[in-house]
């Protein structure tokens, strides 16, 4: 793989991502390699404005953060196709991520150079909001995010939840698939995942955990009232709609990957679909298979582990 030009985004408050991301920065450009420096606080807007005004779309993305940090920079990467390889440089689980402990151990650049790397497409999801201009406005919707139809890019998940607990906890939401009623479920909220997504949020309220070469999303309810709302994967070319239900004070926020984006009133719909673009992820030669990532983050067979190191 050609280097030309590479991005290189870290965690705006870690020290250790920015100490890694100055020492990345000087071995790239020691192989004259053109490289740019991002931190992650840069909004979304500014984002593109910068990889546009760049003479060459960059050939990488080298993200230096947790999972938030990577999931922020494929929201902007994946329009123009960039592949991004991710260090674990002070995040949290990292289910996205490559051990920091690489960065020290193998020569990255000559790695890529020699193509000793495999490329993943992750599937991706879209949400279209779409505003029934013909209801009326409750006074709380005076609010800083847009009323006006929007569109988001997710690679983990869209949740929809309540806007204010202190109000109303729990809301109504009715789905959708393929235009055909399914069912109205009534709780905390509602999750569409991908396959990468499904070992976020969605696999904490009980849904299952699906292989990244799978292509599906996952409906997982939040602490549903009912016993029989139970999670349910469907096909990556179904047509999700989902439309809240109730008084105006039953108002839900829309959340993408983590971040609230924006607010829907009784009689807006948001359709949730397979996006377009994909995230693509670069896995070095060395990098610990699905499984075994599995296994260490959610320190699956642990005891058995023990056992081996007692009886050794």
């Amino acid at each position: 793989m050609l280097l030309d030009q590479v991005l290189v985004i870290y965690k705006t408050d870690s020290k250790n991502a920015n100490i890694e991301a100055l020492s990345l920065v000087k071995q790239l450009e020691s192989q004259n390699i053109g490289v740019t420096l991002i931190t992650s606080i840069l909004k979304d807007e500014d984002f593109q404005n910068l990889i546009k005004s760049l003479k060459k779309v960059p050939d990488l993305g080298i993200v230096l953060g947790g999972d938030g940090t990577v999931l922020k920079a494929a929201h902007n990467l994946a329009k123009y196709d960039i592949p991004i390889l991710s260090f674990n440089v002070g995040g949290n689980l990292g289910f996205l991520s490559h051990d920091r402990k690489i960065l020290d151990k193998l020569d990255i650049v000559a790695n890529i150079k020699t193509d000793k790397f495999l490329l993943e497409s992750r599937m991706m999801i879209e949400a279209r909001i779409k505003r029934n201009s013909t209801h009326n406005k409750s006074p709380a919707s005076q609010t800083k995010i847009t009323s006006k139809d929007q569109y988001f890019l997710a690679l983990n998940d869209f949740y929809i939840k309540s806007y204010r607990d202190e109000i109303s906890p729990t809301c109504i939401l009715n789905l959708e698939i393929n235009s055909e009623s399914v069912d109205e479920y009534k709780g905390d909220g509602l999750i569409l995942a991908t396959p990468t997504g499904s070992t976020a949020y969605a696999m904490a309220s009980g849904g299952s955990i699906l292989h990244p070469d799978l292509e599906a999303i996952i409906i997982s309810p939040i602490c549903p009232m009912s016993l029989s709302s139970r999670p349910v994967v469907v096909p990556a070319l179904s047509k999700l709609t989902i439309k809240p239900r109730g008084v105006n004070t039953r108002r839900v926020k829309l959340w993408q990957d983590g971040r609230g984006v924006a607010l829907l009133d009784t009689g807006d719909e948001c359709l949730v679909q397979r996006a377009a673009v994909s995230a693509k992820v670069m896995l070095l030669k060395d990098s610990p298979s699905y499984y075994k990532i599995l296994a260490q983050k959610l320190n699956w067979a642990g005891s058995l582990n023990e056992r081996k190191d007692k009886d050794e």
